[in-house]
């Protein structure tokens, strides 16, 4: 309902207007001129004395007197018609870096050129451009915006070009010698185009000199204000809008974003790695193409070295930080790196699993520190967490204090896990590699399994044994102590047999204690002069109970049948514990 309002409104002010500069000549109107929904009552006369495609219209046209003419298609719409038609009488306007390139493309629709007639609209929309508009930054700026809606006829005038062209060359005067502050003000002017004039202006810097960090720098300023509510700052503060109910919003971020990342420039070290985090990010938000992220991947692995936890956990979580992002963007960067690694090691010469550079190890100790906060997330699965822990080469951990403590916060937030389940979990870990306060604190985990304590308490037992205080050589003790593992096991067996048979021992001195009390009970009265069992005499009864001779000896294949001997009442030893 409010469109009907809206054109009936622009009518009216359209027809007041010419009213003014019209009707004053006090000669009745004779045609009408439609553009789109608005219409304008003009003099031929007039129209055809500047407009040669005007003018065609009338002689082509079947109607004797043609009182309608459409002109909907031309650029700019009915503002920039009414300007031509103020042009055509003779009435003046003004001339704007807003509107030059409008009225250019519409003096050409019009054929209002020098051709036809001198100094007409096309001739002066030329002076004006050259003179006015494109002579700062500012203006081409602008005249190149305005430009967007008038594709492709502004293509063929080369108003693009030329406004490219100018931008290209003054901009890099403004990076190399800033006019005005703050020095990238050129940068944020430029957001206001489109992604398809900015590479093109990139490319023309690129060829007249730029430096990478000077197109970084536009790149950032540009992805900052165009997708602002997805890449806030370079704090890792990053927000997101979903409060928006256009349904093409994602797929426009989309097509924006891997326009960006198109662009950058191929020195990988030109960007700040939170904002190549951030981007990662929205790649994973807004599902945008695999070559968009790999190339993202890339980029950040090369520098992986430079990444700090904060930086990977931007990449990590969604925007309202309260669940994990698929975390394969992670993995694929670490391996990158460590592909790198191993890359530069061979190029070398170098043996990649003796040595590790320091970057190796300041990565090992990103991650693990990384894991540390990711691990007490509930959708951390085991799979991830170890797949992330074992991209690290196990050298690589001078120690595993920070793994220790990311798979200790691990158990603590997965209580549900089985005596397996945290075998494989504890697996990624050396704990031959732990600290004495690691150690110390592993030995009375409780979450751990029993392998791993057992592990601990055996390192300082080696330690005690050897006398050295600093640490014995890890091969050597990790093959011994795999093989002492299983004699402690053995251990714990025999002293479980050992209580078994110490319970089964009290409970028969029991029974014969209990039975003896009812005998004596029963029987008559010995003299005063009997002396009492000792505890010896009961368990050497007790052991002779258990004599396999007691009864004769199953073995009687050494004895001679023709010697007598009474193998059934063998002599009465006297069994002695000492």
């Amino acid at each position: 309902m409010s469109t009907p309002v809206r054109s009936n409104s622009r009518l009216s002010l359209a027809m007041e207007r010419t009213d003014r500069w019209v009707f004053s000549q006090d000669i009745p109107t004779d045609v009408v001129v439609v553009v789109c929904e608005t219409t304008f009552s003009l003099h031929k006369f007039m129209l055809v004395a500047k407009s040669n495609h005007i003018r065609k219209l009338i002689l082509e046209s079947k109607e004797p007197a043609l009182t309608k003419i459409d002109l909907s298609e031309i650029p700019g719409g009915p503002e920039i018609f009414e300007k031509a038609a103020k042009f055509c009488y003779g009435v003046n306007f003004e001339i704007t870096v807003h509107n030059v390139a409008a009225l250019r493309c519409a003096a050409e629709y019009l054929q209002m050129t020098d051709v036809y007639c001198d100094y007409n609209l096309a001739g002066r929309t030329e002076d004006f451009l050259a003179q006015v508009a494109l002579s700062s930054l500012s203006g081409a700026i602008v005249v190149l915006k305005s430009c967007e809606d008038l594709l492709p006829l502004a293509e063929d005038l080369k108003i693009v070009q030329r406004c490219v062209d100018v931008i290209s060359l003054k901009a890099c005067n403004e990076a190399n010698f800033p006019s005005r502050t703050p020095p990238n003000w050129w940068t944020v002017e430029l957001s206001i185009l489109d992604i398809e004039f900015i590479g093109r202006i990139l490319s023309g810097m690129k060829k007249r000199g730029s430096k990478a960090l000077t197109l970084a720098s536009a790149l950032i300023t540009y992805t900052e204000r165009n997708l602002r509510d997805l890449v806030r700052d370079q704090s890792g503060k990053c927000t997101k809008s979903s409060d928006s109910d256009d349904p093409n919003l994602y797929a426009r971020e989309r097509e924006l974003l891997q326009s960006i990342v198109s662009l950058l420039p191929s020195e990988k070290a030109s960007f700040p790695i939170n904002f190549l985090c951030c981007l990662i990010r929205t790649a994973i938000f807004v599902n945008a193409s695999n070559s968009c992220k790999n190339e993202l991947e890339k980029r950040i692995s090369v520098i992986l070295e430079h990444v700090t936890v904060d930086d990977l956990l931007v990449m990590s979580f969604t925007y309202d930080g309260e669940r994990l992002f698929d975390l394969d963007s992670v993995r694929k960067i670490i391996s990158g790196f460590v592909e790198k690694e191993k890359n530069m090691a061979v190029f070398g010469g170098a043996d990649f699993k003796g040595s590790y550079s320091a970057a190796m190890h300041r990565v090992a100790k990103t991650v693990d520190s990384y894991l540390g906060e990711i691990a007490n997330y509930p959708e951390l699965t085991i799979s991830k967490f170890n797949g992330i822990a074992i991209l690290v080469p196990k050298g690589a951990r001078k120690v595993d204090d920070d793994l220790y403590r990311a798979i200790d916060i691990f158990l603590k937030a997965h209580p549900n896990l089985d005596e397996i389940e945290r075998e494989k979990v504890c697996s990624v870990m050396d704990p031959l590699k732990l600290s004495y306060e690691a150690r110390l604190h592993a030995s009375q985990n409780k979450r751990l399994p029993v392998q791993i304590v057992l592990h601990s308490l055996y390192y300082d037992q080696l330690k005690l044994r050897s006398g050295v205080d600093d640490q014995p050589d890890a091969v050597a003790t990790r093959s011994q102590l795999q093989s002492d593992v299983s004699l402690v096991r053995e251990n714990e067996a025999l002293r479980s047999e050992l209580m078994k048979m110490k319970l089964y021992i009290s409970d028969m001195q029991k029974n014969q204690g209990s039975s003896t009390k009812s005998i004596a009970a029963a029987a008559p009265p010995t003299t005063t002069g009997s002396r009492k069992h000792s505890f010896f005499s009961s368990m050497s009864k007790t052991l002779g109970k258990l004599n396999p001779f007691k009864h004769g000896s199953k073995d009687t294949f050494h004895i001679n049948d023709n010697i007598g001997v009474d193998i059934t009442k063998p002599r009465r030893r006297r069994f002695s514990i000492s």
